[in-house]
């Protein structure tokens, strides 16, 4: 125990305990020297480690010699702390001088720009940026840039017509209210509408040979989606037609005012019967609930939707915002149309418009279809949704333009053909890039009284 080497450890202080307690230590109080050795080594090491290098080393010394020369005259006050070392940096950019005030503002607004319009942004990165983050200046401004870059760049969509954003970009064109699942569950839970029956006459042979509608779409959800429709538009028929026995409820059913009053006010006196409530069998002038083509209609929202609520919110608001003329009973509106289409072909070739005339080919005869549900039932549907892209940014009223340009692609076709009522009978493949650069070039020759019709026809 004597010559243990940790008492013969030459920085420690000598001992100054008898031979007999060094012979009664145990082994923890070697342990406890062995640890007071790490530390006093471990503290030497960290001290080596923190001392300031050379050239801090010099600069202290340089500033102690100044500090000397300067205190020369105050040599019996106590010796100053020298400063720590300070780092220093050299000038950005941002700590220039700036010359005037007008300069500042001029690279301020340079600067806004920039961040608010990249020159060298991606357009599908700027639409992605106007839809995610919303308007960064003037509403007015930014839906007029939005549908210019619908129109000019198109939406980014795969070989299927699938596109992240597309839903969102047709929510904001249409000015559609934003609905909570809840209130679309709602509809569902009240069960089969006045319209069900009608409803499932149609949904199974809805775009029945389109594959990737089949294999994304649904029968069932097809359903859910229009009955839950006909409850809204039927909710909505029976309000409107209670305001006008609210407006008479204080006069008795004998009184003068009731006996002029219109069939639509007695009607509203009593409970509202099938007849009234089933769109397809409603007047001409009232609101329908369903009518046959609907499903044709709604099947785009449904394939291009994240969610039925988003397809829900945006069919509902284009068909009562946009074309509540093509639900009604009598469907007015898609009637319309078709003179239209008559109208607008004469116009922009008069030699077809003709040709078509004297084999008495009429609109009515082969548009129908195409009228009511904007080109829907003209596959491919990739193409039908890259179309209501344009339709929804420029107004739904440009499909009979869109028709008339369908027309003018087929036009050496059906001008050599004896007889074009074969060729119409089904329209060939959609070209949706084609067809919007005829329509809008055709659009400069429509004159302003017709184009005034085509905006308020579906109205």
């Amino acid at each position: 125990m004597t010559n243990s080497p940790i008492k013969q450890t030459p920085h420690l202080a000598p001992s100054t305990t008898t031979p007999s307690d060094h012979q009664l230590r145990s082994p923890k109080s070697n342990r406890g020297l062995r640890k007071l050795q790490s530390a006093h080594q471990l503290s030497s090491n960290y001290a080596a480690l923190n001392a300031p290098s050379l050239i801090s080393q010099q600069r202290q010394q340089q500033q102690q010699q100044q500090q000397r020369t300067t205190s020369s005259s105050h040599n019996n006050q106590a010796p100053q702390i020298p400063p720590l070392p300070s780092h220093h940096r050299t000038r950005s950019t941002s700590d220039a001088v700036v010359p005037n005030a007008s300069s500042s503002a001029a690279a301020a607004k340079r600067v806004v720009a920039s961040k608010k319009n990249p020159p060298n942004q991606n357009p599908r990165e700027e639409m992605e940026g106007l839809v995610r983050q919303g308007p960064q200046g003037d509403i007015h401004t930014e839906l007029s840039r939005l549908r210019h870059l619908v129109l000019c760049e198109g939406l980014y969509a795969d070989s299927d017509g699938m596109s992240q954003i597309r839903i969102y970009v047709w929510l904001i064109l249409l000015n559609a209210p934003a609905i909570s699942t809840d209130s679309y569950l709602e509809l569902i839970r009240r069960g089969a509408s006045p319209a069900y029956s009608k409803i499932r006459n149609d949904t199974f042979r809805t775009l029945a040979t389109n594959p990737l509608f089949k294999r994304r779409v649904s029968e069932a959800s097809l359903i859910r989606l229009l009955n839950a429709v006909a409850w809204k538009l039927h909710d909505a028929k029976i309000e409107k037609l209670a305001e006008p026995a609210l407006v008479n409820a204080a006069n008795e059913r004998g009184s003068p005012e009731l006996q002029h009053a219109s069939p639509i006010i007695k009607h509203a006196q009593g409970p509202p019967t099938t007849t009234a409530t089933d769109g397809s069998e409603a007047g001409g002038t009232e609101p329908g609930i369903y009518v046959q083509g609907m499903n044709v209609l709604c099947a785009p929202f449904l394939y291009a939707a994240r969610s039925e609520a988003e397809a829900f919110v945006a069919f509902h608001g284009f068909i009562t915002k946009e074309c509540p003329g093509y639900v009604r009973g009598a469907m007015d509106g898609v009637h319309k149309g078709l003179a239209l289409v008559d109208k607008c072909l004469a116009i922009v070739d008069p030699k077809l418009s003709s040709y078509l005339q004297s084999k008495h080919m009429k609109a009515e005869l082969y548009a129908f279809a195409s009228v009511l549900t904007m080109c829907a039932c003209t596959p491919p549907l990739p193409e039908v949704l890259q179309l209501w892209d344009f339709l929804f940014a420029y107004g739904p009223h440009l499909n009979i333009l869109c028709i008339c340009a369908q027309l003018v692609i087929m036009r050496e076709t059906l001008l050599t053909s004896p007889s074009p009522t074969k060729l119409l009978r089904s329209f060939p493949p959609l070209q949706a890039k084609l067809i919007v650069e005829i329509t809008v070039s055709n659009l400069r020759k429509i004159p302003a009284d017709i184009y005034e019709e085509l905006v308020h026809h579906a109205e």
